[in-house]
């Protein structure tokens, strides 16, 4: 799940965040446990730690409920993964506080996997292979600690208003959007180009945010920021500075943005205004475009995506080593991570399954999405989740990407001089060490 608030974190936040739960850790303070007395006569409340739109329902919960006598769930949410980044950070630090399950969003997980002692591992041996590999790899710790079960992944398409195209005169099916990006072939620059006529025929913005753009393109990067040592080469690394230049030149040379910041009431708003004609949909973003865009026709997903495969956040299930009913929360993970409750939190919000059985069953491959137009959006997101390559995030991910963010914030939402944000952006990544 994804993502953050337009009031980005300085880099330097996500640094004194970690600092001060390494200052919690050395203190090693005294942690709960649970001594399986738990689940017989005693009623139990098991805390869930969420956030945006995971598609965890009253429903579920209730069969939950009724499947296991003497559990009751409590709900959470958070109203953004940065929010919920804050609160758990703060939380561990303290020794406690923590919900008894914790979702944990993949751009700050790494942070957290530098302490396993902090949470419960949750290796079981009826669990292995349920989820993709490359999942499972991204939660588990170097000595073999699994630490999250995983939720949904993020595969992305092209989300798009159709009446907009089509009364610009322009392609406008999802399949003639496909052809016209180029289908497997499709790159940036086959994108950009559209925009440009998009914008030449209407005056109006083609997607809605540089800072989108940018994260579909770095996430197609497999060594962006970090080498697999931990070493930091995002300032000097130049496929990151080719990003950076395409999409600020895409957005402020060639005005293709709407020049909003995600998440902010701005661009909340711009759904019901016509504001912008493309956007980049990974599954989760299903759910909060229709949320957004109540009363709004005309969108339509295309199974295309510029530059192949490409991944955009996705969650896991941890369970801190805080929780009293550590067991208990461990089973409800794993329930809740089910191939079946899966594909139903896809049904409800479209958060994509991360589950091996799931990505192959009939139910998901041939669900539609009404709101889209009747898109075929279950084949469209497996296809798209085809050909994924995880790029490796370490430690240093999440303040390296918000200081990126931060930049991409100051030219294109508030007008700044690209080339004095590079620099801005450099130095805060040197300043990481």
């Amino acid at each position: 799940m994804r993502k953050t608030t337009s009031k980005m974190w300085a880099a330097a936040a996500g640094v004194t965040g970690i600092a001060l739960l390494a200052t919690a850790c050395s203190g090693n303070a005294e942690t709960p446990s649970d001594d399986g007395s738990d689940g017989g006569s005693e009623n139990i409340t098991l805390t869930l730690g969420t956030f945006n739109e995971p598609g965890y329902t009253d429903e579920m919960f209730a069969a939950y409920e009724a499947e296991n006598p003497g559990i009751t769930i409590e709900n959470k949410k958070a109203a953004t993964s940065n929010e919920a980044r804050d609160n758990l950070n703060t939380r561990l630090a303290s020794g406690s506080g923590a919900s008894d399950i914790e979702m944990i969003e993949i751009d700050w997980l790494p942070e957290l996997m530098q302490y396993p002692e902090k949470f419960t591992d949750l290796t079981d041996p009826a669990l292995e292979g349920r989820w993709l590999d490359w999942k499972v790899a991204q939660a588990t710790t170097p000595d073999g600690i699994l630490l999250g079960y995983g939720t949904d992944i993020g595969p992305e398409a092209i989300a798009f208003r159709g009446d907009l195209l089509a009364a610009a005169g322009l392609p406008s099916t999802r399949e003639e959007v496909a052809a016209e990006l180029g289908g497997a072939d499709a790159t940036w620059e086959d994108y950009f180009a559209f925009g440009k006529r998009y914008t030449e025929a209407t005056g109006k913005p083609f997607f809605d945010a540089a800072g989108a753009i940018y994260q579909g393109m770095i996430n197609q990067v497999e060594n962006a920021y970090e080498e697999n040592d931990g070493t930091i080469i995002a300032a000097e690394n130049p496929e990151v500075k080719a990003i950076y230049d395409a999409v600020t030149t895409a957005s402020v040379t060639d005005n293709l943005s709407a020049h909003l910041g995600q998440w902010s009431d701005d661009w909340t708003a711009s759904f019901q205004t016509d504001g912008f004609a493309t956007m980049l949909a990974p599954g989760w973003m299903l759910g909060v475009i229709e949320g957004n865009s109540a009363g709004v026709t005309g969108w339509d997903i295309a199974d295309v995506f510029p530059g192949g495969a490409g991944n955009w956040g996705g969650s896991f299930l941890t369970v801190p080593a805080q929780s009293k009913h550590a067991e208990e929360a461990k089973k409800l993970a794993a329930w809740l991570t089910a191939p079946e409750q899966q594909i139903q939190a896809y049904k409800n919000k479209g958060t994509f399954p991360s589950q091996v059985e799931a990505l192959a069953s009939d139910e998901l491959l041939s669900s539609t999405n009404a709101f889209f137009n009747n898109a075929p959006a279950g084949q469209i997101l497996a296809n798209r989740a085809k050909g994924i390559i995880a790029p490796f995030k370490g430690p240093n991910y999440f303040a390296v990407n918000d200081a990126m963010q931060s930049a991409l914030t100051e030219v294109d939402v508030n007008g700044g001089d690209p080339a004095a944000q590079w620099d801005t952006f450099v130095a805060a990544v040197n300043a990481l060490g």
